[in-house]
């Protein structure tokens, strides 16, 4: 006997409920959405929103993709709610907090600096970066002492910042004080200043740090006022629950010390820059780097590096010079011993294009001596690190910051133990013994400095559309 189809039946039944129960069905779902609190609703979306603007130090497309310290911060956090991240550029840093206070986005993560004025209109998270604002001019342009100097000066600053405000309050006392309110950002303000366009403009210190590097002769007269506190920005709002995550998460974040990382990622270099060195740098990056750049880009291309990072290691090693020679014995352009040339079957280290092949491939080898636990920028780090004291020393200092509680695997950890190793105290806690430990520290702080300024120029280069080597407008010396 045939079996009935009680499905059917069943949901003909369901479908034939009167209109009332449905009605009182559909409400009480829509009630449930509407008790949804806004951080169940952003990871319902499963995309937290970020309201930003475009700018070196904050968001930015690189050639790996996404990139800049308030972009990565902000990803950070929503990787730990779970859920993608959606960036909303904003045209104008004015823009940004008119924006977020209409509901535009979730938050804002775009350097903001935390005024009294601002607080009126959203809330802000405790800071996470503080900075100050300094006064810039160009090196061989007399040196404002105060603010009484900028009298009669020709200023711009970008319009809707706490530059404004800043000068607002100076001009109380300053009536004479005249700025000009521009849409230019900071970045290309300061880069005016640079080329003798400009007199003075204000930046926020992470800006000009950064931008030194490119532009050397910027100098900071002053700092024009205390320091100030950065941190994301949310909506006023009865519901606190998206905003005590970010709390949480800032605290959490600050606290395991991938804070401290991840500003040291994007502004170590800038602190460690010289004036001098990189005056001369740019100069060579003009008369000397197009001679090798094809080889540089042939190594890196067969060994799996950025050439980029090459050329910076090989002008940290030999200013680029391929008859270079120590007295130690290590020779060549990237001052190979005579023991890893042999291992690298280089057999003139005098050829730069031997030398320059030998060196990648010999870095590869650090690369992938490096163990699986140390991932991202640190494993680029620590590798060179190795390239440059060995790698047995560098396991001595990295079992060194396990013991003292730091983390193996982070560089910004290793290079505070690296030092150790001179030290005749702690050589019976090492297995390999003696070690220049701060040489290593010195030799990845000067690459990264060489490496992120022609990471600029490069794609300053690409976006012209340009395939030339890179050049840059250099005085002469």
């Amino acid at each position: 006997m045939r079996r009935p189809h009680r499905t059917d039946r069943s949901a003909a039944r369901r479908s034939a409920l009167p209109p009332v129960v449905l009605a009182l069905l559909f409400s009480s779902i829509t009630a449930c959405s509407l008790f949804e609190n806004k951080l169940e609703a952003v990871k319902s979306a499963g995309e937290l929103v970020v309201l930003t603007r475009v700018s070196n130090t904050t968001y930015y497309d690189s050639p790996e993709g996404p990139a800049g310290f308030e972009y990565d911060l902000a990803k950070a956090f929503a990787d730990h709610l779970g859920v993608g991240l959606r960036t909303v550029a904003a045209d104008k840093f004015a823009d940004v907090i008119p924006r977020l206070a209409r509901g535009e986005a979730d938050m804002a993560a775009a350097g903001i600096t935390v005024t009294a004025a601002r607080r009126a209109l959203v809330r802000f998270t405790p800071p996470y970066q503080e900075i100050r604002q300094q006064v810039v001019y160009r090196l061989d342009d007399p040196r404002p002492a105060g603010v009484g100097d900028l009298v009669g000066r020709q200023i711009e600053v970008h319009a809707g910042t706490s530059y404004v405000e800043r000068l607002t309050e100076l001009k109380k006392e300053h009536p004479g004080l005249k700025w000009n309110e521009t849409d230019k950002e900071t970045e290309e303000l300061l880069q005016l200043v640079w080329e003798g366009l400009l007199d003075v403009t204000i930046a926020d210190s992470s800006i000009v740090a950064l931008n030194r590097q490119y532009f050397p002769e910027l100098q900071v007269a002053f700092d024009i006022q205390q320091p100030e506190a950065l941190a994301w920005a949310f909506p006023r709002s009865d519901d606190n629950s998206l905003y005590d995550a970010a709390v949480k998460f800032l605290e959490e974040f600050r606290a395991s010390g991938e804070l401290r990382h991840l500003i040291d990622r994007y502004y170590g270099a800038a602190a460690r820059s010289e004036y001098v060195n990189l005056m001369v740098y740019q100069l060579r990056i003009q008369n000397r780097l197009p001679r090798f750049q094809s080889t540089f880009e042939k190594a890196g291309k067969e060994f799996n590096h950025d050439w980029r990072l090459l050329a910076a290691i090989g002008y940290q090693e030999s200013y680029w010079d391929p008859k270079a020679t120590s007295p130690t014995g290590v020779r060549g352009i990237m001052m190979l011993t005579e023991e890893t040339a042999k291992q690298m079957g280089v057999r003139n280290r005098l050829r730069a294009d031997q030398s320059i092949h030998g060196g990648a491939r010999y870095i590869r080898q650090m690369i992938d001596r490096m163990p699986d636990t140390v991932t991202g920028p640190d494993r680029v780090w620590l590798a060179l690190a190795a390239y440059n004291v060995g790698i047995h020393h560098l396991e001595d200092a990295r079992v060194l910051t396990e013991k003292q509680g730091g983390d193996p695997n982070k560089w910004n950890d290793v290079k505070e133990r690296l030092p150790l190793l001179a030290d005749k105290s702690w050589h019976p806690k090492t297995k390999y013994g003696f070690a220049r430990g701060r040489e290593p520290v010195v030799f990845v702080n000067r690459v990264r400095t060489y490496y992120d300024v022609l990471v600029k120029l490069d794609e300053e280069e690409r976006a012209k559309g340009t395939t030339e080597a890179l050049k840059l407008k250099a005085p002469a010396i």
